[in-house]
């Protein structure tokens, strides 16, 4: 082995000898920290009695003895600085959840041996507040005490007062903090610049034991059944806790807790026990939502509310706003509504009466052009009429002659029916045509339908001029989709009118149909040869009652207007020089359409 590697051996060696010295040096001295809720000087006469018997059975190991108040304590422990606390339960179960200390044992007093029920707080007042008896008697007043932390010196009061619905923190008391010492408390209230004070039980009577106040100058607020010689305001909770921080040896936890279980009592009768089950602590700090519960004031609805209160109430009146809008807009719609149902209800009942009005309308046209007839209509039934009596007339003679054969009576018998059938057939045809009856469509070739007119008009009119129908269309392309008798109807209307014009000019020229195909419909053209219309009168021809025939309705031309219009069409007329041809089309039927009889 090298010189230099001998070197490096001895100084490991010495190292690890020098730490192990120092560790050893490091755990004879037990670091304690108390809480000086009396001030510092109080707290080393306090805790002097223990400290010399704890060295006498540590076997000479040194207590080194620091005072804090709340948060300094807190900090010494975060920075590894202390082995253990003394600390009131409020206290200790706020270091237990901040720094992770473990309780290793409790204080009990001469008062109550149970170690769950020893430390209390008494509200003092001075005794000639006589308005000023009871906790309840405390609302509107002001209320001293050292810290909003401090657990005998605030928080079990404000327990006590919370539960009365008079809870400090909501304005029902004014709480005042004087800070430690508690002897600050008892000069407030003395002094009068508060209503009362909270004081740690028993702290009251010791003062006045010790002369620090004058016996009954301050009385305790609605105290509960006396512990010895002490009055309390407040429930009773376990008492102080002796606890060894995170990273203290479990062997000198144990060591450092079998010595304290052996102490006698201290000068003011109080000795130390087994840990105390601090569970009703943790209940009360819950209560109150401080300490290692102060999380649910931010997580409670109060506190959200306190927090977000802005925006909560922009949602809330946004949310207003939503529901009045709604209201609104559902307002505006059933008020919509309720008007749109009676103009529907309006429309239909103007639609009935329009298209009962309007079948109306084509009755009284078909009627008119009937009345327009009327004479050559007698002068046609008086043709078969007469033939029929000149027969009988001759049979009758015949037979009073007794020339009467068998040939010629069967010859008079048949052309009576003959005759009599024309006639029936001329009243029939006039009865289909002036009977009221709802519209219907259906496929109608409408070649059929202007021979059919022709032949009407033709059986109604002596010296009736021809129908010329001229067309090159299949009988697909004339095929058309609808009601035969308004058609019939507009096309009879059409050939009076060219009969009259040709009338009136002596013209022999027949009465022109054609049929041409104009895309999806077929265009029908009806012309006359007769003197065509002026400008003034085609300014007016279809207009209602506007007639130039003396005994005329003026209703034929525009209710066969409405007629084309209701298929879809449009009417037009233009001077053919010489004539006039009206012009209009009708929709082709399709291999799906159907009959409709609306």
């Amino acid at each position: 082995m090298t010189l230099l590697k001998r070197c490096a051996l001895l100084f490991t060696i010495g190292l690890i000898g020098c730490l192990q010295c120092c560790a050893v040096f490091a755990t004879d001295v037990v670091r304690i920290g108390t809480l000086a809720w009396q001030g510092s000087e109080e707290a080393e006469i306090h805790w002097s009695s223990m400290v010399s018997n704890l060295e006498e059975r540590l076997g000479g190991k040194r207590i080194e003895l620091r005072h804090f108040d709340l948060g300094a304590m807190a900090a010494a422990l975060e920075e590894g600085e202390l082995d253990f606390v003394v600390t009131n339960p409020g206290h200790y179960v706020s270091l237990e959840a901040q720094s992770g200390i473990t309780r290793i044992a409790t204080q009990v007093s001469d008062e109550t041996s149970n170690p769950e029920h020893v430390v209390g707080s008494a509200v003092v007042v001075l005794d000639r507040r006589q308005d000023i008896q009871r906790l309840e008697d405390l609302r509107g007043k002001t209320l001293a005490a050292v810290s909003p932390d401090a657990f005998g010196g605030y928080q079990l009061i404000r327990a006590e007062l919370r539960r009365l619905g008079l809870d400090p923190e909501n304005g029902r008391v004014t709480p005042v903090f004087t800070n430690f010492p508690m002897t600050k408390v008892i000069d407030a209230v003395v002094d009068g610049k508060t209503d009362a004070g909270i004081l740690r039980a028993c702290l009251l009577e010791h003062m006045e034991q010790e002369g620090s106040v004058a016996a009954g100058r301050l009385r305790v607020l609605s105290p509960r059944p006396e512990i010895g010689n002490c009055a309390v305001t407040s429930q009773l909770y376990p008492g102080w806790a002796f606890a060894a921080a995170s990273r203290t040896p479990p062997a000198l936890s144990r060591e450092v807790l079998l010595a304290l279980l052996s102490l006698p009592p201290d000068t003011n009768q109080q000795w130390w026990s087994v840990p105390a089950d601090y569970h009703p602590v943790h209940e009360l700090l819950r209560e109150l939502q401080t300490g290692p519960y102060a999380f649910l004031r931010e997580t409670s609805l109060e506190a959200q509310l306190r927090r977000y209160w802005a925006w909560v109430l922009g949602l809330v009146l946004l949310m207003l706003a939503g529901a009045a809008y709604t209201l609104h807009v559902e307002h505006l719609v059933q008020r919509r509504t309720r008007e749109l149902t009676q103009a529907l209800d309006e429309r239909h009942h103007l639609e009935s009466r329009v298209q009962a009005g309007q079948q109306q309308m084509d009755h009284l046209s078909r009627l008119s052009i009937l009345g327009e007839l009327s004479g050559r209509l007698a002068h046609e039934l008086n043709q078969p009429l007469a033939a029929i009596g000149n027969y009988a007339r001759s049979l009758l003679r015949r037979q009073d002659s007794g020339t009467l054969s068998e040939a010629a009576l069967r010859q008079a018998a048949e052309e009576i029916a003959n005759e009599s059938e024309r006639a029936a057939g001329i009243l029939g045809s006039i009865r289909s045509f002036a009977r009221k009856r709802s519209r219907r469509q259906e496929i109608c070739d409408i070649a059929d339908l202007v021979h059919e007119a022709g032949s009407f008009i033709g059986g109604m009119l002596s010296k009736a001029r021809p129908i010329e129908l001229r067309h090159d269309l299949s009988l697909a392309e004339r095929q058309v989709l609808v009601d035969p008798l308004q058609i019939q109807q507009v096309l009879l209307n059409l050939f009076k009118n060219a009969w009259d014009a040709q009338q009136s000019m002596d013209d022999e020229h027949p009465i022109e149909v054609s049929l041409e195909r104009e895309d999806d419909r077929c265009a029908v053209e009806v012309r006359d040869h007769g003197p065509g219309l002026t400008p003034e009168l085609q300014a007016h021809f279809l207009e209602a009652f506007f007639t130039t025939k003396p005994d005329g309705l003026g209703l034929g031309l525009p209710i066969c207007k409405t007629i084309v219009e209701a298929h879809g069409g449009e009417l037009l007329a233009r001077n053919a020089n010489p004539g006039l041809v009206f012009r209009f089309s009708l929709p082709l039927a399709h291999s799906t359409d159907t009959v409709n009889t609306p």
